[in-house]
């Protein structure tokens, strides 16, 4: 039935659906995972590498998390090519802004801007939908820290914590019943180290497999922090340890 109405992404289904977009969201789910959580003194954000290999030239590699300004960064997932076509055009957008009004571009601004341009290309004839999904970390004077998740239809959503990419709805039942109010980072990060650890259960979680970044605010400045091989391999370990007691229970 779908045949009739996915070769175009401006023809609706009987039914009322849009496969074009529907199809982009499913490449979304065959990728890396992203999670975001939001504590209460800052951003944490895991991203599932898929490429690891001895031969790659680390200047070169293919990355999961962009710095977009001075106050934002995200993560992605799904085809690269697309997200660093939109990770460009939001470094654009926020330049801009900087440039005319001598002032950081506020976050749900330039989020919505980009989701402007994505919507275009689900409405128009001659274009595909973005097989790419985001996830914004930043800060403002308005709301201060933020997470926020966009999809290839132009939607998006602020959120306390999130997960896109594979693996996405066993990530987001653990975040319902494990993430609390006011959480810090020093509890949200060995949280997202423990969802990571369980959703990637068929391929063990290494340290070569994981990016692992926090999004923090001092000294007036918003500081993104990569956590390094070292202490994610201590992180993993020690996760492994609790979670090698817990079956003993």
């Amino acid at each position: 039935m779908s045949r009739r109405y996915d070769s175009r992404t401006t023809m609706f289904s009987p039914e009322g659906r849009l496969y074009q977009v529907e199809y982009a969201m499913e490449a979304i789910g065959n990728a890396g995972t992203c999670l975001g959580i939001l504590a209460s003194d800052g951003i944490v954000l895991a991203c599932e590498k898929r490429i690891t290999n001895k031969l790659l030239d680390e200047i070169f590699e293919t990355e999961k998390l962009y710095r977009l300004s001075a106050d934002m960064v995200c993560s992605v997932a799904g085809i690269t090519s697309d997200a660093n076509i939109l990770v460009n055009e939001l470094r654009h957008i926020a330049q801009r802004y900087q440039l005319q009004y001598q002032e950081p571009m506020p976050c749900e601004q330039l989020v919505s801007q980009l989701c402007d341009i994505k919507q275009t290309y689900t409405q128009f004839g001659g274009k595909r939908p973005f097989g790419v999904s985001l996830l914004y970390a930043g800060w403002d004077p308005h709301y201060g820290l933020q997470l926020y998740q966009s999809d290839p239809s132009g939607n998006f959503s602020g959120w306390k914590a999130t997960c896109i990419g594979a693996n996405n709805a066993q990530a987001m039942s653990t975040l319902e019943s494990e993430f609390k109010e006011g959480i810090t980072l020093e509890d949200a990060v060995p949280l997202a180290i423990k969802i990571m650890h369980k959703i990637m259960d068929q391929n063990k979680l290494t340290a070569e497999k994981l990016e692992l970044a926090t999004v923090t605010r001092s000294d007036d400045k918003t500081k993104m922090t990569i956590i390094p091989r070292e202490k994610l391999e201590k992180l993993i370990s020690e996760r492994e340890k609790l979670a090698a007691a817990e079956k003993q229970k």
